[in-house]
């Protein structure tokens, strides 16, 4: 596999662990992260791997986008097209992997960080740790494929909500709604995961990939209805005047005023 600079990316035997590395960052994703998230999937496909983890480095499994680089696309508009085309290539090399991918959610998963985790086929998450997709807290649709996989693990009222509110849900009422397959105690993560790993690599290849693909014609489906037009609805909130407040109250430590919003003193 190629060398990566935001990827700490290893194959241990059968398993290929892909772990986020910007720890100081939370693992939010910037550009250059961004950029080889879009190709770590398919490189993945060309290993001997038997199963895939997913992981962040440090505390966090990964913040979601970072707000200095939204700055910067703010600034620079024409940047976010291929960001557009990253994104959906992201989603779309996570679905297609037919190696099963597990998200071993080791702290708080939030915005994409959500998505990464969610898009995987087991999500084995920290007791600790928080999920959420807070993209409308930064004035932006939850375009990313959070649109795409909230409704399918829970249900489309209740995605709406989550994604309307941008609000962080424990682990324990993440594992009630069905967005983690298990949550255990952080002590447990890495003993736990090793089991479903064994679990996964000793059993029929074919037959767990091809049903793995069989069932993700279902996010295929989803994709196609929502995960185009999401990406080109938030690109449109990228433009909004509500965006570069929400970015600039977000670096300058104070509540947003959105120009779209209710007046903050009147609530």
């Amino acid at each position: 596999m190629r060398e990566y600079d935001n990827l700490d990316v290893s194959l241990d035997d059968d398993v290929l662990t892909i772990e986020i590395d910007r720890p100081d960052n939370l693992n939010a994703v910037n550009d250059p992260l961004h950029v080889e998230l879009a190709t770590v999937f398919g490189d993945a496909y060309e290993t001997d791997a038997r199963v895939v983890v997913l992981t962040g480095k440090g505390d966090a499994f990964s913040a979601g986008g970072d707000v200095n680089w939204m700055k910067r696309n703010i600034e620079n508009p024409e940047n976010f097209q291929r960001t557009m085309r990253e994104g959906e290539q992201i989603v779309e090399d996570i679905v297609n992997l037919e190696k099963p991918i597990i998200a071993k959610v080791n702290g708080d998963a939030t915005g994409l960080g959500a998505t990464l985790a969610l898009f995987c086929d087991i999500v084995m998450m920290s007791a600790d740790a928080r999920i959420g997709d807070p993209h409308v807290k930064v004035a932006l649709v939850a375009g990313d494929g959070g649109a795409v996989i909230w409704p399918l693990l829970t249900s489309l009222n209740k995605a709406k909500e989550l994604l309307m509110t941008g609000d962080l849900i424990s682990a324990e009422e993440a594992g009630e709604l069905g967005l983690a397959n298990h949550v255990v105690p952080a002590d447990e993560l890495d003993e736990r995961t090793d089991e479903m790993i064994d679990k996964l690599a000793s059993g029929p290849q074919p037959a767990i990939r091809y049903t793995k693909k069989t069932l993700n014609s279902w996010l295929q489906l989803g994709n196609n209805l929502a995960l185009t037009e999401g990406i080109a609805l938030e690109a449109v909130g990228q433009q909004h005047p509500d965006h570069e407040e929400a970015v600039d109250a977000f670096l300058e430590s104070r509540r947003p005023n959105f120009p779209s919003g209710r007046d903050p003193d009147d609530d």
